[in-house]
């Protein structure tokens, strides 16, 4: 019998752990330098207390079903205290997302979160300028995204150092862990995705801050499920009715130990149903996307490759749901992630630092959609 993936014994050096150390050394010593680290290039003054921190001996009891009550059931739907006279919008697509002006979200009330929820739900991807959320702090900033749900534990990438809820996005010139998992044998980086949709309860409301952002490039992709899902049909959405995705954690652990990295949770692969139901909005979306999806549940493998692969192809084309998110100092990006996939863009060049964190808190199992 092969030994769990925790059992394994990893080398004892990883090299993202090894080059983010040398990152807080060069910090350290270009600290008067307006420069910053070896000449990057920065739009945003460096935080390096949020630097990607990874620790193998870190582990992780598995994950247990919890109760779950979306925030935004408790909502005004007419949003008073998130929507006031000083709240600006513009709406990028018809579909989804949004840039909000004249909010703070660390300034919301317990029934302005709800209505955020609710916001969010609505509008998929929610994109909010000149916030201080990032100078708040770890707690405060844990505390907030606490109102959406428990927040899940990342079990391999980078985390904040004493704060393991934080999932960290990093790139410079001296790491780039975007490498660690897309090769050059792609002729394109895009990878569209659903944030770790093999926990038992996936992520909801999901908060996304920037830190340190190039000029140009850097972006996010999203796409609306929902009308990915509105577009098949009707004869192919009674198809769809009652089969479930594997979702597997599986190949995200591998890869990690291989690369000396943590693996801090036992993987696991969990069925979610192709097409789920969201709790507040009543809307059907496409759960699916090719990083962590593997099979359809009951079908031959042939069978399994030709019906996702169309939904996975359906999806990156698109282009008439989909939008790009765009970052300037002070941004949050808040997405529903029951309701969208997403897709990093890394074409910034190599001497620009982008430097972002996520909190990613949990929602309920995925319902079932029903055809009528």
């Amino acid at each position: 019998m092969s030994p769990s993936v925790s059992e394994v014994q990893t080398p004892k050096v990883y090299a993202a752990a090894e080059a983010i150390e040398r990152v807080k050394a060069q910090l350290s010593t270009n600290s008067s330098s307006q420069e910053g680290l070896n000449g990057v290039h920065s739009r945003d003054h460096h935080t390096p207390a949020y630097l990607p921190h990874f620790d193998s001996s870190e582990k992780f009891p598995p994950t247990e079903l919890f109760e779950f009550s979306d925030p935004g059931l408790r909502a005004n739907p007419a949003k008073p205290n998130l929507l006031t006279e000083n709240t600006t919008l513009k709406h990028i697509s018809p579909y989804l997302g949004t840039e909000v002006r004249g909010v703070q979200i660390s300034q919301l009330s317990k029934e302005g979160l709800d209505e955020l929820a609710l916001f969010v739900a609505e509008r998929k991807v929610v994109i909010f300028r000149d916030q201080d959320f990032k100078d708040l702090g770890p707690e405060r900033q844990i505390e907030l995204a606490r109102h959406f749900g428990p927040i899940q534990r990342h079990p391999t990438s980078g985390n904040v150092k004493g704060f393991p809820e934080f999932h960290v996005v990093y790139r410079d010139p001296e790491y780039d862990y975007f490498k660690e998992y897309i090769t050059n044998d792609r002729s394109n980086y895009t990878s569209w995705h659903s944030d770790v949709a093999y926990e038992k309860q996936p992520p909801g409301t999901t908060f996304f801050f920037i830190l340190d952002q190039p000029d140009v490039g850097g972006d996010t992709l999203f796409a609306s499920q929902v009308e990915a899902y509105n577009r098949l049909s009707d004869e192919f959405k009674k198809l769809l009715e009652g089969l479930n995705v594997v979702h597997s954690a599986v190949e995200q652990a591998e890869g990690s130990r291989k690369r000396g990295g943590p693996v801090r949770r036992e993987p696991i692969e969990t069925e979610h149903p192709i097409v789920r139901v969201h709790p507040v909005t009543g809307e059907k979306a496409l759960y699916v996307n090719a990083v962590f999806g593997r099979r359809v549940s009951g079908f031959k493998k042939e069978e399994s490759d030709a019906l996702l692969g169309f939904l996975y192809d359906h999806i990156a084309k698109g282009a008439d749901f989909q939008i790009r998110a765009t970052y300037e100092p002070g941004t949050v990006v808040v997405w529903d992630n029951r309701l969208t996939v997403h897709s990093a863009t890394p074409d910034f060049k190599a001497e620009f630092r982008r430097h972002a964190v996520r909190l990613t808190p949990q929602a309920e199992v995925p319902i079932p959609a029903t055809f009528t």
